[in-house]
């Protein structure tokens, strides 16, 4: 059996931490908790699990916290968290079995990140992390902010999930933490990776500054060094900025443009729909939430649930009862049904159409 460091870099964290710590506390064989600033309880709390608690001065750069916290780990491999992720206990029974059985042979670990959900708990957003990686390799983090681990060699996938649960303080407007990081760096003329400048934007429309996330966008794309999936929500979130500053065609010319990238993905679909649906172009909306229900999310990237189950359907509902047609408006309500029973608009329609 391997042997499993546990590495969480932690600042503030006495709200979440020992329900972090608890789901894998029979699974890690160490715990390395690093401190980058902590002003409340978090160091007494991680003391309960483990006597390898140190201080690392923050210096804006998340990869050389996360690059710390690995060069303490001794074990065989080592698994990252942060302090608001956990392991649900069947994702926790999964662990136990792959530690138990997983041959040295593996360099890296893929996980689900389950980050979104519903209002009935059900995941709605995912992606995968490389969560669990062979300590001899020296694998670094890389990026001040929104770091990546590089990892290469033999990585196998996992239907393991880690759980996201959000705190208290992240219910509150978005921190501008890494906007203030990347706003330095851009001051001071570091050079910027492609991954940078598509992280920068994020930040920039996130805090609705959309001209100006329009233009780093763009100057993510004109790299030509884009992972795929990273450009395709470029697509997406140009969309959105066009749209938040009145540019229509712009933003429908940019949806339209993820499809010279990939096969359509459902939530490009889902959303050229609904811009056909808010001009009352029916028929055309009809074509897009169709297509969004025959076409493939991507396992490698970021998957957002509803647009290939009950958003769609229930679209659909809407678009047919437009047309005229209630037998179809019927049978895409029930199918919308099937997945989210309990959602506002689907028990309406049940009224409506007197099912």
């Amino acid at each position: 059996m391997i042997s499993v460091s546990l590495c969480v870099i932690v600042k503030n964290e006495e709200e979440v931490l020992a329900g972090c710590l608890d789901s894998v506390k029979d699974i890690a064989d160490e715990m390395v908790i690093v401190d980058t600033g902590s002003t409340d309880r978090t160091k007494e709390i991680a003391a309960r699990y483990t006597d390898k608690i140190y201080d690392f001065e923050w210096v804006d750069h998340f990869a050389a916290a996360r690059n710390f916290a690995f060069s303490k780990a001794e074990m065989d491999y080592i698994l990252w968290l942060d302090a608001d992720d956990i392991f649900l206990e069947k994702d926790r029974e999964k662990l136990l079995e792959l530690k138990a059985s997983l041959s040295k042979e593996v360099d890296a670990v893929s996980m689900y990140y389950h980050v979104g959900f519903d209002d009935r708990g059900e995941v709605s957003f995912r992606y995968r992390r490389n969560r669990l990686v062979k300590r001899e390799k020296g694998f670094h983090w890389i990026g001040a902010v929104h770091e990546y681990l590089e990892v290469y060699g033999n990585i196998i996938e996992t239907e393991i999930a880690v759980t996201h649960r959000k705190s208290e303080k992240q219910h509150s407007p978005p921190s501008d933490r890494n906007l203030r990081i990347y706003e330095k760096m851009a001051e001071n003329n570091e050079t910027m990776t492609p991954r940078d400048l598509f992280y920068f934007a994020n930040e920039l429309k996130d805090h609705g500054q959309y001209q100006r996330a329009i233009t780093y966008y763009h100057h993510f794309l004109s790299t030509k060094q884009c992972w795929i999936e990273d450009e395709i929500r470029t697509c997406q979130y140009l969309s959105d900025c066009y749209r938040a500053v009145g540019h229509e065609e712009a933003a429908m010319t940019s949806l339209l443009k993820s499809f010279l990238i990939d096969c359509p993905r459902p939530e490009f679909c889902c959303r050229l729909g609904d811009f056909f649906a808010e001009k009352r172009q029916y028929r055309q909306g009809v074509f897009w939430y169709e297509l969004a229900l025959s076409a493939k999310s991507s396992d490698a990237g970021f998957t957002q649930l509803e647009f290939s189950t009950w958003y769609p359907h229930l679209q659909l509902c809407v678009c047919y009862w437009q047309l005229g047609d209630r037998e179809k408006a019927k049978i895409h309500n029930d199918k919308a049904a099937s997945y989210h029973p309990s959602h506002p608009s689907v028990l309406y329609n049940q009224n409506v159409l007197g099912t």
